[in-house]
């Protein structure tokens, strides 16, 4: 554009814009709001770290604040206020995730890796978790962490770690090889299990089943540890009960079951029953109709008492009560006995 512009000879002057350091944006918000340096500087602490002193990005995020209320006038203070944890809890708009996105590449490795590892468990986590990760494995997470919230790619808040945007948490998840995201997901989740025993912590147990699961059973080493994380997936599964929350423990329960091994009824029958008896459960607390007859139809087929079969006989009349089909529901009740 600008080379079709001189060619009707027109002079251009090229201004290079720079980012502006953090006293200059302290002075900037200061002149726009009318008030004293002092009075700013916290707020302008928060801009610059969202911003990086990117003008632009600077300029639109200002006037964002003011159109969404976060920054606005105030009658009866007759100043401009402004909600601090609101405004350092808000997303970044996607021009500026663009901006940031760049700098991960130019991070130091370690503060990448931990970028890629932080990923791998969403939007945000517990600084606890992370703590108890790094203990786990050997990459030095939280300082590096700390580096990445000081280049404005994380918030740290309330105990958490966030990305700023969902753009730079999926930015950081495709660093990973999607051939190599099961191993990590998988590997993360093993090395949180002992600690969540250990603390009887149900959310870190069950943000390590859930990576194991995400995993799956392909990245398990061998039989042993494929029964193991479906006993861990039984222990989930059952506590996510105790909440009530039979979706997410049906997911547990189904998860530990595709873990199972072939000729898993007649190796391991107790957990076997086990995981298909609390799952057919959950699909009819969830209706689930379709699960809860495939489920069924196996403890049916292999179960190896009929007291064993009696919950299944249970579940499956009771769905059918449930659908209105009565007089099939009398007829599994009446076969039970």
């Amino acid at each position: 554009m600008l080379s079709s512009v001189h060619q009707f000879g027109i002079q251009v002057t090229t201004i290079n814009l720079s980012c502006i350091d953090q006293d200059i944006m302290t002075m900037l918000i200061s002149n726009v709001l009318c008030l004293s340096p002092r009075l700013t500087r916290s707020l302008s602490n928060i801009i610059y770290h969202k911003t990086k002193g990117n003008p632009l990005f600077f300029s639109q995020l200002m006037i964002a604040l003011s159109r969404d209320g976060l920054l606005r006038l105030s009658l009866s203070r007759r100043r401009w206020v402004w909600d601090e944890e609101k405004i350092q809890s808000r997303k970044l708009p996607d021009d500026v995730v663009t901006f940031l996105t760049s700098t991960i590449g130019r991070l130091p490795k370690e503060v990448q890796d931990a970028l890629r590892t932080l990923s791998c468990f969403g939007a945000r986590s517990d600084c606890a978790l992370i703590e108890a990760l790094e203990a786990k494995i050997s990459n030095p997470l939280i300082e590096s962490l700390e580096v990445a919230v000081t280049e404005g790619l994380l918030d740290k808040m309330n105990g958490s770690y966030s990305f700023g945007h969902d753009r730079l948490q999926e930015a950081a998840y495709n660093m990973i090889h999607p051939e190599e995201r099961c191993l990590f997901h998988f590997k993360y989740g093993v090395a949180l299990v002992p600690r969540a025993l250990e603390l009887q912590d149900d959310g870190m147990l069950f943000t390590a089943a859930s990576q194991i699961n995400r995993g799956g059973p392909g990245a398990v080493e061998d039989a042993e540890q494929a029964v193991l994380i479906a006993n861990l997936n039984l222990t989930a599964g059952h506590k996510a009960m105790e909440m009530s929350d039979f979706s997410s423990a049906f997911s547990f329960f189904d998860n530990g079951i595709s873990f199972l091994r072939k000729r898993h009824w007649q190796d391991h029958y107790a957990l076997s029953l086990s995981l298909f008896d609390a799952a057919s459960k959950c699909a009819l607390a969830t209706g689930n109709a379709v699960s809860l007859t495939l489920l069924s139809e196996q403890i049916l087929t292999f179960a190896k008492s009929f007291n064993d079969k009696l919950n299944a006989m249970y579940n499956t009349a009771t769905a059918l009560f449930y659908a209105a089909k009565i007089p099939e529901s009398m007829n599994r009740f009446l076969s039970a006995l």
